[in-house]
């Protein structure tokens, strides 16, 4: 699958679907910038392109186009065939974002690369969760998200893993 992605959010199911485009992204600390007077909340990741493992059970897409697998609920989709190992830098910016907190990240560590983990919609705000256990909590209202793709894709030789079974 090729083609520049680009996605906004407004409900909660708009974030889930976010939220697996998004999942494993990486991002310096560097790259992420709230501007309180504009209400936006900005960052720049390296997302890992899941749109070619629209076969996996873990891509985002996969309920879209076919069903997860019946058997083997400890599949590890690590073995699964994609069509490339592809990741894109991705412009994200999050709108109507009245104030910004954050649990278990230290921000003065401006060089440290996190990898988001999933976006949670909560009612007032959203949530970005990063390995680790870091937390960045977006408060307001109304946020809306708009996400889009910059610039053309890299191969890499690396597809994120997940633990499964017992090891999650």
């Amino acid at each position: 699958m090729s083609g520049v992605l680009k996605l906004r959010a407004e409900d909660e199911e708009d974030f889930q679907v976010i939220s697996a485009f998004l999942q494993d992204a990486l991002i310096p600390m560097r790259d992420m910038q709230y501007v309180a007077d504009g209400q936006r909340f900005a960052l720049v990741v390296s997302r890992f392109r899941w749109e070619n493992c629209a076969e996996g059970p873990d891509s985002p897409v996969a309920d879209m186009i076919v069903p997860e697998p019946e058997t083997d609920e400890n599949l590890d989709a690590a073995l699964i065939k994609c069509q490339s190992y592809e990741r894109v830098n991705c412009g994200i910016c999050f709108d109507g974002v009245r104030q910004v907190r954050c649990r278990g990240l230290d921000q003065r560590d401006r060089e440290r690369i996190l990898e988001l983990l999933a976006i949670e919609s909560e009612p007032g705000a959203v949530v970005l969760v990063f390995a680790g256990g870091g937390i960045l909590r977006l408060e307001g209202q109304d946020i809306n998200c708009r996400l889009e793709d910059l610039g053309l894709p890299w191969p890499t030789r690396w597809r994120p893993r997940h633990p499964t079974g017992d090891a999650a």
